[in-house]
């Protein structure tokens, strides 16, 4: 049964100015293995994987029912397995997390749907 579903559009503008803006913006959103992949990306490609993660954690709260203030960026990760497919690898909730993340030339979209686990 679907717990919540959570949709973010994240424009990759304001993701790329808060990143230069202020340096440390990176490591306060992603985790320390979203960290490691977004390192191996550059341009344009670095910010949408950014803005991407970003906003599945906005979705994830929304899902989640308490917005982005209660819980922390930090317990949320999202990385991609083998076929580059985004997974939810941790999170506070404790059924299945679905995510879907969409780019176009301007924004990012996402969408997450967290499912109970029958009892």
């Amino acid at each position: 049964m679907i717990y919540g579903i959570g949709v973010d559009l994240t424009e990759l503008a304001r993701i790329k100015q808060a990143q230069e803006k202020t340096p440390g913006f990176a490591e306060k959103v992603l985790t320390e293995a979203e960290l490691a992949a977004y390192a191996q990306f550059s341009g344009k490609r670095a910010i949408e994987y950014l803005a991407g993660r970003f906003s599945v954690k906005e979705s994830y709260a929304k899902a989640y029912g308490t917005g982005i203030g209660q819980v922390a960026l930090h317990a949320i990760e999202t990385l991609d397995d083998e076929a580059g497919k985004p997974v939810v690898t941790k999170h506070p909730f404790a059924g299945p997390a679905l995510v879907s993340i969409s780019h176009t030339d301007h924004l990012v979209m996402t969408q997450v749907i967290l499912e109970e686990v029958d009892k």
